[in-house]
């Protein structure tokens, strides 16, 4: 079996992508535009970040540094989405730039040198930090999911106390 990092990364975004969709789902614009207080963000506020971050890194991702100069990465933290469209808009649209930069490169271009804010990192490198980033918000979302729905929230993962009947059927015993 041949091992490629660049399928394994668009595996793991693609996990990432599916567990806000499937969250997305499940809550109204009212649930997406909840915050705890006014010091933390929304699901909406971070879906923004996350567009405004995926756009930023992955436009001409070996040309130009991650951190594009048309990025106003502080207004991706205000109140501007207003409805389930336009989150599912935004969401989508950084998605799809990843995965067509993704797309675009060679198992040889992870040793290539690319910048983000002016530090030199590998692609690899790149890479990784923004499966990680990208993992951390995700799980913000699905939290925030999770605590507007209470008991109305549909499991995405194994439910509590399911795990030695999920075992069984996996494993076959």
């Amino acid at each position: 079996m041949s091992f490629s990092f660049l399928e394994s990364a668009k595996k793991y975004f693609n996990q990432q992508k599916s567990l806000g969709d499937k969250t997305f789902a499940q809550l109204s614009i009212e649930n997406l535009l909840w915050q705890y207080n006014e010091s933390s963000n929304s699901i909406a506020i971070i879906v923004q970040h996350l567009s405004g971050n995926m756009l930023s890194r992955f436009t001409n991702f070996l040309t130009e540094d991650g951190e594009k100069a048309w990025r106003d990465r502080d207004n991706e933290f205000e109140k501007t989405i207003q409805s389930k469209d336009e989150l599912v808009q935004k969401w989508n649209a950084g998605w799809d730039c990843v995965f067509a930069a993704l797309d675009s490169l060679k198992e040889e271009d992870l040793a290539k040198t690319i910048f983000i804010r002016n530090e030199p990192q590998s692609v690899y490198d790149a890479i990784t930090r923004q499966i990680a980033h990208y993992s951390n918000h995700v799980g913000q979302i699905v939290y925030i999911g999770k605590m507007c729905l209470d008991n109305n929230w549909a499991s995405l993962s194994i439910p509590k106390g399911d795990s030695k009947e999920f075992n069984k059927k996996m494993m076959g015993s």
